[in-house]
């Protein structure tokens, strides 16, 4: 059995690794002058569906592409090309997580000054990926509200690595007699101050708003790209 602090060290090690690689993402993102958003999220949580959303809606008016994980097949990646935006499947195999390496390679062939928007949606998981930095500028966690209201306390570390909550699914919300304000206190007991929206890619509710709170943030990020030339 290997001692605990050894496995504590390599752990540091490939953080660290992660670490160095997301901050040079960042840093070519920035030059590029997109933004680049990451989602997380349990399975079944609405990922997919919402991002195809997100992208179809997008896209006349905004050039966008997509980047997502998955530990087997291309499935997802095939949905998210309905939309015809750019979309690369990053398959992990037995990682549970994407990783900043992986997100680097799977860029290779794409010129990033071409591109508004570049979403990376991650591999479903509520534990693994909060560990891992992508280079991202906003990280959205998504809660369905056919999962119940408590998930934030029971994974409070994927909150606390976000930058904005979703509540997914809303149209089932009476179906499945979801208490959004238990929700929303549990969100803001683990992260006070947490922005959070409520949405439904199926009937459209809420997605205007996320589409106008992106589009401030790419304009910022524009800004700051051009102070920083």
């Amino acid at each position: 059995m290997i001692p605990e602090p050894r496995l504590v060290e390599v752990r540091k090690n490939v953080l660290k690794q992660n670490d160095m690689i997301a901050r040079a993402l960042r840093e070519r993102f920035r030059e590029s002058g997109l933004l680049a958003v990451s989602l997380v999220s349990s399975p079944g949580s609405g990922k997919t569906a919402f991002l195809e959303k997100t992208l179809t809606l997008l896209q006349p008016r905004h050039r966008v592409a997509a980047l997502v994980g998955d530990l087997a097949t291309e499935n997802d990646a095939a949905r998210l090309a309905r939309s015809h935006a750019p979309v690369k499947q990053i398959i992990t195999g037995t990682v549970c997580h994407l990783e900043a390496a992986m997100v680097q390679n799977a860029l290779n062939g794409w010129d990033l000054n071409n591109l508004d928007f570049l979403f990376i949606e991650n591999v479903g998981n509520l534990v693994c990926p909060s560990s891992y930095d992508l280079g991202e500028d906003l990280r959205f966690v998504l809660l369905a509200v056919t999962e119940g209201e408590d998930k934030p306390l029971k994974y409070p570390t994927i909150f606390n690595s976000a930058d904005v909550a979703i509540i997914t699914k809303s149209d089932l919300a009476d179906a499945v007699e979801f208490d959004e304000a238990a929700a929303r206190r549990n969100i803001q007991s683990v992260r006070p101050g947490m922005k959070v929206s409520k949405l439904s890619s199926k009937t459209g509710e809420g997605m205007m708003e996320f589409l106008d709170y992106l589009e401030m943030n790419r304009r910022n990020c524009r800004a700051a790209s051009a102070v920083s030339k």
